[in-house]
């Protein structure tokens, strides 16, 4: 599946200036990832978000967010924002940094062997 790359550029922009981002294909789509670790990716015109399992609820009580499911169950701790809540710049910073936030703070990854 193609991403929208215009919200491809308006998530980079929102990222400007942050240190340890990095992009890779993933999914069918573009991941974004800080230190390595995935915080938000595009999957067709929407934005997947990694807003962690403690505010999965939180995030689904929002506006234009539905459960993340492309294989055929539910991930707890991400999910879809529809392209109707992405678009003012606003709405995509703080779903940006929320995501970015939460992966930020995460316990450094093991290497592995």
């Amino acid at each position: 599946m193609a991403y929208d790359t215009g919200l491809a550029e308006r998530v980079r922009d929102t990222l400007q200036g942050r240190h340890g981002i990095t992009e890779r294909a993933m999914f069918g789509g573009l991941a974004f990832l800080v230190d390595g670790k995935m915080f938000v990716g595009i999957s067709g015109s929407r934005l997947m978000a990694r807003v962690g399992p403690e505010r999965h609820e939180d995030a689904l009580a929002q506006p234009h967010v539905v459960p993340m499911d492309f294989t055929g169950r539910p991930m707890r701790g991400y999910v879809y924002i529809e392209p109707a809540g992405l678009e003012s710049d606003r709405d995509l910073e703080a779903w940006v940094g929320w995501c970015v936030g939460f992966v930020a703070a995460l316990p450094a990854r093991k290497p592995r062997r």
